[in-house]
C-alpha cells in the first residue's frame, strides 16, 4: 500500500481542478509575499518550488514584474499555469531532486515543502543553495514542531511533515542562509509557520 507521504503527487495530479477552485485567489499570504520581495531587486527573478496552478502567488509575482521560474512534480498542475502565464518557464520536476543548473534572487516553497517527510526535507536545504543567488531570500512554510500530520483532502489522506525549529536553523545555517524572521502558527496567516531568511552575499 502507497503511503500518505509517497501519494501527495498522485493526489494533486488527480484533483489539480479541485484544488485550484478551493484555493482561492485572495493573498493572506500578502504581507509575508510583500517582505520576500523587499529583499529583491526590481524584475529579480524568482523560483516557485511547489507552485501548484500558479495562483495566486505566482500571478502575485508575475504582476510585480519578476520572472517566475515555477516547479511542481503534478503535469495537471502545470499545464493550468502555462495556460495562465504563458511568458512563465513552468517545469514538471520533484523538488526533492531538482537541479535547474542556474540561481534565483528569491526562492519561494509555500505550502509545498511541508508535504516532504522529515528526512525529505532536510535533504532539500542543498537544493534550495544550490539554486540561491548571493544574498537571496528564501521564503518557505513547515509545521511547529518536528513530526507528522495526516489530513484530508477530497476524502484521502494528506500528508504533512516538520522539523524541529532548531533543526530547521541548524539547515539554514549550514547551508548559507541566515533567518531574517521565523512566527510559528501566524495568526494573522491562517495559522502558518513560516520561515524568511537570506542568503549570505558570498554564498558561491
Amino acid at each position: 500500500m502507497t503511503s500518505p507521504a509517497d501519494a501527495i503527487i498522485d493526489l494533486y495530479q488527480r484533483h489539480a481542478a479541485t484544488y485550484d477552485g478551493l484555493r482561492g485567489k485572495t493573498l493572506m499570504e500578502g504581507p509575508w509575499l510583500a517582505r520576500f520581495r523587499d529583499l529583491l531587486a526590481p524584475g529579480a527573478t524568482i523560483l516557485d518550488i511547489g507552485c501548484g496552478t500558479g495562483q495566486p502567488i505566482a500571478r502575485h509575482f508575475i504582476e510585480h514584474g519578476h520572472a517566475v521560474t515555477g516547479v511542481d512534480s503534478a503535469p495537471a498542475m502545470i499545464a493550468l499555469c502555462r495556460t495562465r502565464f504563458p511568458e512563465g518557464d513552468w517545469q514538471v520536476a520533484d523538488m526533492r531532486r531538482l537541479a535547474l543548473g542556474r540561481r534565483f534572487d528569491g526562492l519561494i516553497a509555500w505550502d509545498s515543502f511541508f508535504h516532504l517527510t522529515p528526512e525529505d526535507q532536510r535533504g532539500m536545504f542543498k537544493v534550495f543553495a544550490s539554486h540561491a543567488a548571493p544574498g537571496a531570500a528564501l521564503l518557505f512554510t513547515s509545521g511547529p514542531a518536528h513530526g507528522e500530520a495526516i489530513g484530508s483532502f477530497e476524502s484521502e489522506a494528506l500528508y504533512h511533515g516538520s522539523l524541529d525549529p532548531g533543526e530547521y536553523r541548524t539547515l539554514l545555517a549550514e547551508s548559507g542562509f541566515a533567518v531574517i524572521d521565523h512566527i510559528v502558527e501566524d495568526p494573522s496567516c491562517g495559522g502558518h509557520t513560516i520561515w524568511l531568511a537570506a542568503a549570505a552575499q558570498g554564498v558561491p
